[in-house]
């Protein structure tokens, strides 16, 4: 004999007495997903019982079933709102990512819990989150005309995760967010480059340089603001001191005091332990963590960078899931993030989403292997940084896959591509080998851009590389764009694209075997990103081709390669278009960072300047060409014999006539 679950179940007494908030909004989801799963009519009444009682560890519980009776015993919200949420994937099989893998909630019949004990696993990893981060597509997409309803769902999928806590949102959203992330039960805690959560100087003081040494005492106000406005809340307080931005602060100084890594590094550890002063102020047993990203970690290293040592030590991948430092440009020292030996307080920032204007992934998920993740993870334990992991998920859908897999990190289980790509498909495509054969080939079909393990590129790499070379050709076609010294050694534009023509010319049969394959997968987001990657190689591959022929003197066979190429990039953000259906209308529309049809317009622009490098003075000659056969085009009683064609009208005309196999194109 056990409890019954129907729709007729109740939730509550809670014995602790004013039920938490973040208990209450657990038990509202509990109470959504018994009404989605089970028929009012159906079932016994019954209740599962909240009872206020040492479940052992902190934030665990116990779900003891007796009889015809449920209850959930914890020490505290978190324990309870996990209890809750285990209910629901344990029994009502809703599982952790069931909204953003348009999981449905069907009908079944009422469900018996047998009776026993049940338990939570225990997590490896004392604080555990996600950074919603570069989160374009959220800020513009609502659901049901609500902008919040998409951050409740990721906080409900971070706690379904097992997750507890979030940075919820970059700069003013996380502002914005902060607080209904906190109604959830979550920990707060900051991006690196804004520390305590504080506004940005050049926000607040638009009109001043940001100089500490200047206006210390307004740099100092902004901290204690901010402690004032979070101090009710449960913190991970980030101290720190970047520029304003994701940048060093030096690279917004205008004193010019901070020429050498030791005046850099003093100049840190002095505002830490001045920050960390300010807490202290306010909050008591404060918790604290400081970000060992990027320029700081190299400080660190150099021994320039003094800390307190219960301070929480973060140390970061390098956006493409190998824990060394980022590359900064052209700037790709590869010095390792971690620790030589293991040590006390220690934890992580990890990507399995990237911006960096070269070669990351926003819009795909990450271009390597889980295999590879797991590798890099088993040695952040062994290292022993297991107190803090914040994980950049970006707008978390593109991303559910290795999301799903760094949760179970979290909780010290081994993952690997073949069994994490099963357990997936079993989860949310009812098994489908092929489905999970995909997923493990998307990573190895992915561009090489370099010799490192790591260096497997994004949808960025595509994107963007064909507009840094655009804007530098209209700057100065001679020299070369100085951003992409990292990809090539090239000494014009065109050699550049050339160059990177011929990588993404390399990854084609693979890529186009993988999208092939996924047309018969059961994940349409993935066959999604298996498109995306191959029309950002085929329109990279075209783009280089036409740069080519422009080095060579062929114009007009460089607009018609670039054409093409543009076609790729168009075709690319007309897809991601046709992919929004139901709750997901708008999720795509805000894609500003991959930005395809941004792609498109560069190349567009590139092909305009060649048409008037190709074409004659007044236009005719290729309108000729495209328009005109052969009796009548150097007949010339008219000049023209319609309105001068638009570079896209003119190249769709020249396409038209490839198609029909006609001459001179």
């Amino acid at each position: 004999m056990g409890f019954t679950l129907c729709g007729r179940t109740e939730i509550g007494p809670y014995t602790g007495g004013d039920l938490p908030e973040a208990v209450e909004n657990a038990a509202r989801i509990l109470r959504r997903d018994l009404r989605k799963r089970f028929s009012a009519e159906e079932g016994e009444i019954g209740e599962i019982s909240l009872i206020r009682a040492d479940a052992g560890r902190p934030e665990s519980f116990k779900i003891a079933v007796t009889g015809k009776k449920m209850a959930v015993l914890a020490g505290d919200g978190l324990g309870f709102v996990y209890g809750l949420l285990y209910i629901s994937e344990k029994f009502l099989g809703i599982p952790p990512f069931w909204f953003w893998m348009d999981r449905e909630i069907g009908k079944m019949p009422p469900v018996e819990a047998p009776e026993g004990e049940y338990v939570g696993e225990a997590p490896a990893v004392r604080f555990r989150g996600w950074f919603i981060n570069d989160e374009v597509l959220l800020k513009k997409w609502s659901i049901g005309g609500d902008p919040a309803e998409p951050w409740r769902m990721a906080f409900e999928a971070l706690l379904r995760c097992g997750g507890n806590m979030v940075i919820p949102g970059t700069d003013e959203d996380s502002h914005l967010y902060r607080r209904l992330a906190a109604s959830y039960g979550l920990w707060i805690t900051h991006h690196h480059a804004e520390a305590l959560g504080a506004e940005f100087f050049l926000r607040e003081y638009p009109e001043l340089e940001p100089n500490y040494d200047q206006y210390p005492e307004l740099f100092q106000k902004q901290w204690e603001e901010a402690v004032l406005a979070q101090r009710d809340l449960r913190v991970v307080w980030c101290l720190g001191f970047r520029g304003q931005g994701d940048a060093p602060f030096w690279a917004s100084d205008t004193t010019g005091r901070y020429d050498t890594d030791e005046k850099r590094g003093a100049m840190i550890s002095k505002m830490i332990r001045l920050q960390r002063s300010i807490v202290e102020k306010y909050v008591k047993d404060p918790v604290f963590c400081t970000n060992l990203y990027g320029e700081v970690m190299e400080l660190y290293a150099k021994g320039c960078v003094d800390l307190d040592p219960d301070i929480i030590r973060i140390r970061a991948d390098n956006g493409f899931g190998r824990m060394v430092t980022r590359r900064r440009g052209n700037h790709d020292p590869r010095v390792s993030s971690l620790p030589e030996r293991r040590e006390e307080h220690g934890g992580i920032y990890y990507h399995v989403s990237f911006y960096d204007l070269q070669a990351a992934n926003h819009m795909t998920m990450l271009p390597n292997s889980v295999d590879f993740v797991n590798a890099e993870l088993d040695t952040v334990f062994e290292r022993g940084l297991s107190e803090y992991w914040i994980v950049n998920c970006s707008n978390i859908r593109p991303h559910v896959y290795f999301l799903d897999a760094v949760r179970k990190k979290w909780f010290g289980r081994e993952i690997g591509d073949e069994s994490h790509s099963r357990e997936f498909a079993e989860t949310y495509f009812g098994g489908s080998e092929e489905t999970a054969a995909c997923y493990r080939a998307y990573g190895a079909a992915q561009l090489r851009f370099g010799p490192e393990a790591d260096q497997h590129a994004g949808e960025q790499f595509y994107c963007e590389t064909p507009r840094v070379i655009a804007h530098q050709f209209f700057r100065d076609r001679e020299a070369p764009a100085p951003g992409l010294r990292w990809l090539t050694g090239a000494e014009t534009p065109a050699g550049q694209a050339a160059e990177f023509g011929t990588m993404c010319r390399v990854a084609l049969p693979g890529l186009a075997a993988l999208e092939e394959r996924c047309r018969g997968c059961k994940s349409e987001t993935l066959w999604l990103q298996a498109r995306l990657q191959l029309h950002g190689a085929r329109g990279g591959s075209l783009f280089g081709e036409g740069m080519e022929r422009y080095a060579r003197g062929d114009c007009l066979g460089a607009f018609m390669a670039m054409g093409d190429a543009a076609e790729e990039f168009r075709r690319a953000a007309e897809e991601l278009r046709a992919s929004e259906k139901g709750v997901w209308m708008g999720f795509y529309e805000n894609d500003c960072f991959a930005d395809y049809k941004h792609t498109a317009y560069m190349i567009e622009k590139l092909m305009g300047a060649v048409r008037e490098l190709g074409d004659s003075p007044s236009h005719d000659a290729w309108y000729r060409l495209a328009f005109m056969g052969p009796r009548d085009r150097r007949i010339r009683v008219l000049l023209v014999e319609d309105n001068h064609p638009t570079d896209r009208e003119l190249y769709l005309k020249f396409a038209e006539n490839r198609q029909e196999g006609k001459e001179n194109v």
